[in-house]
């Protein structure tokens, strides 16, 4: 590797290590030559499949644009960063082992919301209503009765209500 002070060839690795998930390796060098120290960090290139959208258009995959739909349907939402792209790393895990050249954007839209179903309900909804364009009041309460219902135990716990126990839209009068 050359050096990015002198451009010398002649650098060493000092020191490697694991970042992340395993996912990227971190090398600190040194330069032979000027006795500068830099860090580089290593990843695997891969290939993501491309995504075909639903007017038949096909696009790469963007890292980017997939965390910037999930941060707006978090958004004001009490969801860790780290959780974010622990998500992200999921959908980025299923696109490289889809096995396929192109990916529907529904498919990888059905990711996403398997991702925010488990992280948040209210950002699941939101998501949901734009993804699958709710026509009107009641398809939006059927999607939230739906997702009450079909919530496992073990993230049911972690997730604040959607609607009050009674279904009626208020809280019975306990305000405090």
């Amino acid at each position: 590797m050359r050096c990015p002070f002198c451009a010398s060839l002649d650098t060493r690795v000092i020191d490697s290590r694991l970042v992340g998930e395993g996912e990227q390796i971190r090398r600190r060098r040194s330069c032979n030559d000027c006795q500068a120290r830099f860090t580089t960090y290593e990843t695997a290139e891969l290939n993501m499949p491309r995504i075909i959208k639903s007017d038949d258009r096909r696009e790469p995959f963007k890292e980017d644009k997939l965390r910037g739909g999930i941060l707006k349907a978090l958004e004001k939402r009490p969801v860790e960063m780290d959780k974010v792209e622990v998500a992200v790393s999921h959908i980025k895990q299923q696109l490289q082992s889809y096995g396929d050249r192109e990916i529907p954007s529904l498919k990888l839209g059905e990711w996403v919301m398997d991702e925010l179903r488990a992280l948040d309900q209210v950002a699941y909804v939101r998501f949901a209503s734009v993804y699958r364009s709710f026509e009107d009041v009641r398809a939006f309460l059927e999607e939230i009765e739906r997702l009450e219902n079909e919530l496992p135990p073990e993230f049911q716990e972690n997730q604040l209500k959607l609607l009050p126990p009674d279904g009626s839209g208020n809280d019975g009068g306990n305000e405090q």
